[in-house]
Parts: C-alpha cells; structure tokens; sequence
C-alpha cells in the first residue's frame, strides 16, 4: 500500500499542483486534510446510524452540520434557518409478501423487491394481466412509443433497464451508449404510472443498471421515502424490480425468449402481451415526517442577489434490518466525502471572507436530503427555493470523492451538456490537468445525483471529480489494491471510512471546485446550456469565456 501524505494542511494549486505556471500566480488553497478526514470519519462512524432521514442519525447529523455552518461564520439560508423542512412520507411494504407470475410462485427479495407509494394498508393484486413493454419508454422526439395504443388500465408492464442506445449502440437509437433520462427507474414508474397501469416491474440485468442485484436489495427493501406532496399522485399501486433469471422463468411459462425480446426491444418500439396474470399481495405503511435540508449562506459584496450554489446529500441507507454483526450502511464515499468536501470548501471561502476577500456573488451551500429515495431535498429545493432560480447562476455537486490518489484527468459526468463546465476546465488547467468525460455513460450518472434537480429547471449544474489515469506508477499501484478492497461496497455495508485512504486527489479536486466558484462568483457571466442538449432551451449558451 502507497505510503500516506503526512496528516497535515495540505497547500494546493501552488505545492501539490502538477503544472503551475508563472505567468498565472495562483493563490495557494489551503485544504486542512486532518479536518476533512475527521468530518469523513465522524460523518460515517456508528454513531450516525447510516444517515437515513426521519433517523436518529439524520438528527445528529443537522447538528453536525449547522454547527459546523455556523462555526464558520455563514449565515442560515432558509428563511433565519440552517434548517429547511422537507416535509416526506416513508411507505414501508412488509416483507412478507405472496408474489405469483405466470403461476410461478417468487421469494422476496431474492427475485422480486416490490413495494408501493401509497398510503394504503395493504396490496392485494389478483390476475393483473402481464404486459411486456419494452422499455417502457414514450419519447416523441425520437418517433418511439412503447406504449402506442395500448390501454394499461388493470395491467402490470415489465420493463427493460436502461434505454435501446445501450442494447444497440450502432443503430443511432437516443444517445448510443450515453443513458439518456429515458432509461433511469425513475422515469419508468412515472411513465407506467402516466399510462394507468396497474404496476410497473423493472427487469434487472447487471450491465445496462450499472449494478448488481445486491444494490436493489438494499436499496428498495426497508421504508422508502418521498415527498408528501408527492404521496399517491397517480402512481402505479406497486412497484419494483424483479431478476433476470426470475423475469426469464416468467417469459419462458409464456412461450417466449426474454433473450429475444430484450433484441427486438432495441430496434423499435415493442409491446407483447404474455397471456400470464400477477397476484400480488403484502401488508403497507405509511408514516409522515419531516426530514430537512440544510442551508448556509456566504454573503457576496456587489452581486449578493446572484448565487452559485454547492450540494451534496447528506443521507444515506441507515440501518440493515436483517444482516447479522454489523448492521450500520455507514455510506463513507457515498456521501460522507462529498460532505466532508463541502465543508472544506466552504471553510476556505469563510477564511477568505474573514480576510477581506469577500466575492461578489453569494455562495449557498445545501446538503440535501432523501437524494438515496429519488433526489427528494434536491427536488424540494428546486421546487421551493430559498433563493430564486432565475439568479441561480451554476450549481456544482459533490457525491463521492476521490479515495484513489492523484490524476492526471478529471472527469466531468455527462461531459458536454453546459458552459459552466468551462470554469472548471480552465480551474484545472492550473494544475496541469484536462477533463475528461465519464468512462461508462450507460450508467446515467448525470440523472443520478443531486445537480440533475436543478438541470431541469434550466440552472448549469455540473457533477464532476476524480479521474481514471493515476499521475505515476505508485499512484496506480495502489488505486488497484484500494479498487479491490472497495469492490462490492456502494450500496453496502463495507462503504466505511478507512485511515489508508490517499485523499490527496480529492483535495486537488476541491481546489478545482474552488478555483472555478471563485471564477465565477466574481464575474458577471451567466453560463447557459450548450445548443443540442436536453436543457438548452431553458438556458442558452451565452459564448462568454470563463473569467479565470
């Protein structure tokens, strides 16, 4: 194992950067390392219980977090508070469940995890019709509808992962491998639930969902939060997902390949009625309570009407209700780093405030709730601001940090999509570094995090960090070893702070989110959308260059 950076204020984008350059002096930015393991460690130990909203250990953390906010001298964001209410309702299904398809009878949750989002006490589905529809996708502008003149009332569709782009990436269907909204599970249960169906099933398959079955396992078993606003709202009455082996059994009592329709699926909209029922039943829950985001505030000095805002979510899974021995999903990298992070840079701004360096623009910092459930803080944000959206002028996310040491590249998640992008290009130009975009674009990264909430608003949001190519051989050496002992982890309860971490990469990413806020904060630029995204026309491209 690579030996450690000694514990102690490390100076970036002046010593540990890779390529200053003299006639670009930059200010050194200094990130105490000692303070953002301990923000990690205290984050993700026992004692938190997991993070998981309407917790104990939500509690705990909106102390820790308002008290560090404060200590810094920001000011409360919400209304004269840390604190904004995200008022949510968590459904818990029992698991004991009786679940037949196709006459087959399923275990929970080795082959189906199902719950539902409404506040009823019990499911009880007898004989819905079976529908196979592709991947459930209605998207005009691509001239596809799965669901083109079928009635879905009384029925439950199985859906496909993903979108057709991944299966068939050569046929120039959506956006080839590069997911597209159209392929979270998200959109899925909302469009089910647009079209009347009685249920919506997702097919699980490992490659197109970017992760395993184990994930859904702990993801979508226990309560399952969302917004009270939310509760009911013509969703489908169940939801959830099922294997593929399980999803296969079903297809094959039905006299068909799965294999086969998964290949039709891809070329064209498909719709096949199985001529199989589902009967379903399990007990329900519903119970109400109010989780929070918290929000702090860095005055600016001229534009103090203008925002940049930093997010990251503060929660996590909880507690395990069935693992023996250990039973807390501590949720180090996912979030407690992207947290940690937060405050480091919001540390460094406060200092330079204090030192009469205040930037123009104000800076907001939210640590959200409920993003594990479906982005639920980042969502109520959007929805009811503290800050108007129209002077929101970019949003930069922060979800799992690096643990893996320096890089020569930085990866930008969904590479492309807005001019708030550039900031950070020319920050890391300043370290002799270079962007790169993601590695496995299948995966939807750019829908899976907090800055997504604000995108669809029109708001530059970017979620960027870390890189795939280490700086030398050493580097390399140990990301192999650290990738190994991190395998299986996101989602899991081996997601735990360790000492051994090599945090020096992610401090020089700090630097960068740090470098390209300042940028921004202290120009009159307004990033918009590049032309032929999703988002351009809520916000244009403007053509400024960055004003670094």
């Amino acid at each position: 194992m690579r030996l450690m950076i000694p514990l102690c204020t490390l100076a970036l984008l002046s010593a540990c950067s890779q390529n200053n350059t003299a006639d670009d002096p930059i200010r050194v930015v200094s990130f105490n390392e000692q303070e953002f393991r301990h923000d990690i460690q205290t984050l993700a130990s026992d004692e938190f219980e997991g993070r998981a909203p309407t917790t104990r250990g939500e509690q705990l953390t909106l102390d820790y977090l308002s008290q560090a906010f404060a200590d810094m001298g920001l000011e409360p964001g919400s209304n004269g508070s840390f604190l904004q209410k995200v008022p949510m309702v968590s459904y818990t299904a029992s698991e004991t469940q009786e679940i037949q398809l196709a006459g087959i009878d399923f275990q929970y949750p080795q082959d189906l995890v199902l719950g539902s989002r409404h506040d009823v006490e019990r499911v009880d589905i007898t004989n819905a019709p079976l529908v196979f529809v592709g991947y459930g996708i209605n998207a005009p502008e691509y001239d596809w509808n799965d669901y083109q003149g079928l009635d879905m009332k009384g029925k439950i569709a199985l859906i496909l992962v993903n979108d057709p782009g991944f299966a068939r990436p050569d046929l120039g269907k959506f956006n080839g491998k590069a997911m597209t909204y159209y392929g979270r599970w998200t959109y899925k249960y909302e469009e089910a639930s647009r079209q009347g169906a009685l249920g919506a099933i997702i097919i699980h398959d490992t490659a197109p969902a970017a992760y395993p079955w184990s994930v859904v396992e702990n993801s979508w078993t226990g309560p399952q939060q969302d917004l009270a606003s939310d509760s009911g709202n013509e969703r489908v009455a169940v939801e959830g997902w099922i294997t593929l082996d399980a999803a296969k059994k079903v297809f094959s009592k039905a006299g068909l390949e799965l294999d086969s329709a998964i290949s039709r699926a891809a070329h064209g909209p498909l719709q096949l009625t199985l001529g199989q029922t589902a009967s379903i039943a399990f007990d329900n829950k519903a119970e109400y309570g109010d989780s929070y985001n918290v929000v702090a505030t860095l005055p600016g000095s001229s534009r103090a009407n203008e925002h940049i805002l930093f997010t990251g979510h503060w929660d996590h899974l909880g507690m395990s209700s069935s693992a023996e021995g250990d039973r807390v999903f501590n949720g180090a990298m996912d979030n407690a780093s992207g947290i940690a992070g937060m405050l480091a840079i919001a540390r460094e701004f406060a200092a330079d405030a204090k030192a009469g360096k205040r930037l123009k623009r104000s800076l907001t910092f939210i640590a959200t709730t409920g993003e594990e459930q479906g982005l639920l803080g980042s969502r109520f944000y959007a929805a009811q601001p503290a800050y108007p959206l129209e002077n929101t002028i970019g949003v930069i996310n922060l979800d799992s940090t690096n643990i893996y040491g320096r890089t020569k590249d930085f990866t930008i998640v969904g590479k492309g999509k807005s001019e708030l992008e550039r900031y950070l290009e020319a920050a890391l130009k300043t370290q002799g570094r270079y962007a790169t975009a993601e590695k496995h674009p299948e995966s939807g990264g750019f829908f899976r995090s907090d800055h997504f909430s604000f995108a669809q608003y029109g708001v530059p949001a970017v979620f960027a960090g870390g890189g795939s190519e280490p700086v030398d051989q050493a580097t390399a050496d140990y990301k192999a070893a650290m990738k190994q002992q991190m395998k299986g982890c996101y989602h899991n309860l081996c997601d735990e702070y360790h000492a051994n971490w090599d945090l020096s990469g992610a401090l020089e990413d700090l630097a960068v989110y740090y470098k390209a806020a300042k940028g921004l904060a202290d120009s009159a630029d307004r990033p918009g959308y590049f032309k032929g995204t999703e988002f351009y026309n809520l916000r244009p491209e403007t053509g400024v260059a960055p004003a670094i």
